[in-house]
């Protein structure tokens, strides 16, 4: 397996599949005595759930307000 001038690899399909790793995932890298490992990276820090940051301003919007009117607020 080659590295590229960027330092990425590709993981093997098998590898993906036995992770559950799909396009686009978080996976995390640690060493443990020499070794390098891979692993899909928790959807949890500090056993909190991790937000999408879209997640984060669902609901924030004021309720009284038409979208039309909240882009040209947010918008300016």
């Amino acid at each position: 397996m080659k590295v590229t001038t960027k330092g990425q690899v590709t993981i093997p399909q098998h590898i993906r599949r036995h992770l559950g790793v799909e396009p686009h995932a978080e996976v995390e890298f640690r060493i443990e005595n020499g070794v390098v490992l891979v692993e899909k990276a928790s959807s949890q820090e500090g056993g909190k759930a991790v937000k999408s940051k879209f997640e984060a301003y669902r609901g924030s919007r004021s309720q009284n307000l038409s979208t039309k009117e909240w882009l040209e607020a947010t918008r300016g």
